[in-house]
């Protein structure tokens, strides 16, 4: 089913889903299912599954000379969907990201997808590489993520790269990402919103945004759509605080405001537990705001870590 479906499926119930991330190489599929396995109490009607660009590393040679060496640390997200949707029956939703694919690469993805009977992907530009200062798109890639949005779009009206045979068109369900915040590299949310209407008038079907910490910046961000014609559903992102060290590394890493109740409340904490027990604290209230204001879906950023989320929802559903 498509996320749409899901959504008014569930006439007003808010549902329960979360993301996580291929594990790194050399794991089994055993590791996936250890992070879904506690969460399948809360009937999750789908479960995300990123995607990451290759890498550099720089291998030393005997002469002493380096060598830029291109690797991939996961394993691909699409045969992880499908192992997903064959052992739990829910769906899988794929995100797709510009850095990293060609434009062929990309539409050979979306084949498979099709092929195995997924309707739901989450586009992207994806971050920049680690060695990287900014986003550098791939040579015969996208730039931005409204160019990949349209090659799905093209794909849904029957339009593919090199039409050399009758094709059929695909149904995907299109999800975009939205920053309550704004994105870190958009002068200004005004701009930054501009470019989240261009995509829902493209056509993408919902949007889930980056995780946040004060439900105000939710509830702004969901009245400016509405005001601006932008009627998709808007589901909010998640993840709490479960180490003193994420008051410095979300916001570098993610761009977000930690409110000062939260970070005050995490400094006055005497150990790492009281620090996790203060995060799960706040995103439990958190959820029960948002459920209570009628957010059509609690998505978790789980990072493939199953205990802090579980916590949370055996508190809300």
């Amino acid at each position: 089913m498509k996320i749409t479906e899901h959504i008014n499926a569930a006439k007003g119930k808010t549902l329960f889903s979360f993301e996580l991330l291929p594990p790194v190489k050399g794991h089994s599929i055993q590791s996936i299912y250890n992070a879904i396995d506690p969460l399948m109490d809360f009937n999750p009607p789908f479960i995300d599954v990123t995607y990451h660009r290759e890498d550099y590393i720089y291998k030393q040679h005997e002469n002493g000379l380096l060598e830029k060496v291109s690797y991939r640390k996961r394993p691909g997200t699409v045969a992880i969907c499908a192992a997903i949707m064959n052992r739990y029956k829910v769906d899988a939703v794929p995100h797709l990201i510009c850095g990293g694919f060609t434009k062929e690469e990309t539409e050979n993805a979306l084949i498979d997808l099709q092929f195995l009977g997924i309707d739901n992907v989450l586009v992207l530009r994806g971050d920049a590489r680690m060695a990287d200062s900014g986003f550098i798109p791939t040579p015969g890639g996208h730039c931005y993520a409204t160019e990949l949005l349209q090659q799905v779009l093209d794909m849904n009206n029957g339009k593919y790269l090199y039409e050399d045979h009758e094709v059929a068109n695909a149904d995907f369900c299109i999800g975009v990402a939205g920053y309550p915040e704004k994105h870190f590299e958009a002068p200004n949310l005004k701009t930054d919103f501009r470019y989240l209407k261009q995509k829902v008038d493209m056509g993408a079907d919902f949007i889930v945004t980056q995780m946040f910490f004060d439900n105000n910046k939710y509830k702004e961000f969901v009245a400016l759509c509405r005001e601006n014609s932008i009627n998709v559903p808007i589901i909010p992102g998640l993840k709490p605080i479960t180490s003193s060290k994420q008051l410095i590394s979300l916001p570098k890493i993610f761009h977000i405001d930690i409110p000062e109740d939260l970070s005050d409340l995490v400094h006055n904490c005497k150990s790492e537990k009281e620090v996790k027990d203060a995060g799960i604290e706040w995103m439990i209230h958190q959820c029960k705001e948002l459920v209570e204001f009628g957010a059509p879906v609690l998505h978790f950023y789980t990072m493939s870590n199953p205990g802090p989320t579980r916590k949370i929802a055996e508190a809300i559903f």
